[in-house]
Order: structure tokens, then C-alpha cells, then sequence
């Protein structure tokens, strides 16, 4: 067990014992991931334990918390508030009167099976996700994550000045048939009528410098199109080398859920994939986002949307 470390910025000195006390960080896995025992999520918390979790984050990338059963969709939000300002979805509806996107495998949409980092196919897409689990089926339905940072700095020097130049275009439209061919009538109809009834381009650098740790990061997953400069055969074969290199299992965390669970991940340096292995049973899980900002590459340049439109009506020819 590790208890706290702060990283760069550090609580008051004088209350460390005790939250030291009350706070134990149980690291997971080699290089991503901590569960945190000792807190109950809640808006409000103490600034300095509210900061500890902060700083634990951008150390372990992903945060675990059980047992979280007394949160709602109010206490949800409520905490994740402690972040920074909310974000909905830009264009999958949330639940009446709140900032929640809610992932419900009955319902069609609801299985996040590809490797992703949450809606890069905009510019400043979320910092912080916040996934709290409400039905979780008797076996499977696992989610995993991958550290990008680690990833990054697991490339070679050769391989990390390549991925320092490169740009890749991010859109939420892409051949779902061709992708997902065994998606069900109901997850089709979802892609088609909402997921994308606004198509997004947007542009992004390969590798971005995370705004409070100062660290390079890779941004690719299921999003990324192509790569700019480069042919379609070129750019898969680039994505295929770095999006490979990303999901190599020793970056990664495998996490079993229990209901009341909530794991909040440090989206900028991270990608992350729902284990779609649980059939017909039911997975529910809601999700809140923390705004962030438009990333930034190793030379400086920011992230920049190419295009934003409603989807053109399917032909009837």
C-alpha cells in the first residue's frame, strides 16, 4: 500500500497525517491505476482531500472507489464538480435535468467496445470521466484501460520523434458496418440517428503535453481517420503501429465492477475499452465529464476543429 503522494503540488503540510490517516491509495497495476479506500464521493469534500484525489489521478491515471452506493445522479455530479465545470455529451442525450450520459446495453449504443479516448472527435474534449456502475452483469463486462503516457515514453527515440510531427484527423463518422459487424439492429440505429447526428472533424496531434503535469501523451484510439500528409494506406499503417504499441498489455488495468463502484480516469492519458463479453445481460453505467481544453503539441500548436455539420439525410436509392 502506498498512502499519499502528491506529485508537484502537495496539501497542507499540517493535515497530511490525517488524511494520510483516512485516505489509503492501494496501487493496481504496474503502471496505471490505484483503488482509494477511506472516502465517501460527495460534493463538498475538504479542499485538501478533494486535492489529494486530484493529485493522485494525475499519478495513477485511474482512480477506483467501492461501495459508493449512497451516490445518485445529484451526488455525482456533485462531486465531479471538484474537478471543474461539466460537459455533456455533444451529441448523445443526457438524462433529464442532469450533465449524465447513461450507457445501458438494453437499450442499443450502450457497449463501448473499442479501444477510445472519450470524444476526441472534438477540440477540447473532456479532461476528467467519471463513470459511477448501477447494473453490473454476473460475469464479465469488465473495463480496461491503457496508459498513454507510458506508452509514449515505451517508444523508441526514433519512434517518438516520428510521433511528435504527426497530426491525425478525429471524426465521430466512420464505417460502423464495416467495423462493427456484428452490432446489433438497436446499435446501428443508435450510430445512424444519434451518435452521429452531428458529424465532428477535428484535428489532433499525435502526441499532446498534458496542461498540469507538463508530460507527452499519444491521442489516437477508435476515433482517428488518417493521418495528415500521408496516404489512407500510409496513415493505417501508422495508426495500426502506434494504436498497437498503446494497447500492449503491460499499460494496462483490467477492472471487475460491482455495482456502486466509481472510476474516474484522467482522459488525456488514457484510452480505454468495454469488454463486450456478457450477452444479453444487463450493463448500466452513468457517465459524467469534466470540461478540458484543446490540447497542445510538443511545438506548441493547439488542436483545431475542421468541420462541424448535420449528418445528410441516408439515400433512398
Amino acid at each position: 500500500m502506498s498512502q499519499l503522494s502528491l506529485g508537484a503540488k502537495t496539501v497542507n503540510r499540517n493535515h497530511l497525517a490525517e488524511l494520510a490517516d483516512e485516505i489509503a491509495i492501494h496501487p493496481i497495476a504496474g503502471t496505471i491505476g490505484a483503488e482509494i479506500r477511506g472516502v465517501k464521493l460527495q460534493g463538498g469534500l475538504p479542499a485538501e482531500t478533494q486535492e489529494a484525489i486530484r493529485q493522485a489521478l494525475l499519478r495513477y491515471k485511474v482512480l477506483a472507489f467501492r461501495g459508493q452506493h449512497h451516490l445518485d445522479d445529484q451526488g455525482q455530479q456533485d462531486f465531479a464538480r471538484g474537478f471543474g465545470d461539466l460537459v455533456e455529451h455533444p451529441t448523445q442525450p443526457s438524462r433529464p435535468e442532469t450533465a449524465i450520459l447513461e450507457l445501458n446495453s438494453t437499450r442499443g449504443g450502450g457497449r463501448a467496445d473499442r479501444w477510445h479516448t472519450d470524444v476526441t472527435f472534438v477540440d477540447a474534449y473532456p479532461a476528467v470521466s467519471i463513470l459511477r456502475g448501477i447494473v453490473v452483469p454476473a460475469q464479465g463486462g469488465d473495463t480496461i484501460w491503457t496508459n498513454t503516457e507510458a506508452a509514449y515514453a515505451g517508444l523508441t527515440p526514433e519512434l517518438q520523434a516520428l510521433a511528435d510531427r504527426l497530426w491525425a484527423v478525429h471524426s465521430n463518422l466512420y464505417d460502423y458496418a464495416a467495423e462493427r459487424p456484428a452490432a446489433s439492429a438497436a446499435d446501428r440505429e443508435v450510430y445512424d440517428r444519434v451518435f452521429t447526428s452531428t458529424v465532428y472533424e477535428t484535428e489532433h496531434p499525435l502526441v499532446h503535453v498534458h496542461p498540469e503535469t507538463g508530460k507527452r501523451s499519444l491521442i489516437l484510439g477508435n476515433f482517428v481517420r488518417r493521418i495528415l500528409g500521408h496516404s489512407q494506406e500510409q496513415s493505417d499503417l501508422l495508426i495500426r503501429l502506434f494504436q498497437s504499441h498503446v494497447t500492449r498489455i503491460d499499460y494496462t488495468l483490467r477492472w471487475r465492477w460491482q455495482a456502486g463502484d466509481v472510476l474516474i480516469w484522467d482522459n488525456r492519458a488514457t484510452q480505454h475499452i468495454a469488454v463486450n463479453d456478457y450477452g444479453d445481460e444487463p450493463r448500466v453505467v452513468r457517465r459524467v465529464t469534466v470540461a478540458g481544453v484543446a490540447p497542445v503539441s510538443v511545438d506548441g500548436r493547439r488542436s483545431r476543429p475542421r468541420s462541424k455539420a448535420a449528418k445528410p439525410p441516408a439515400s433512398t436509392h
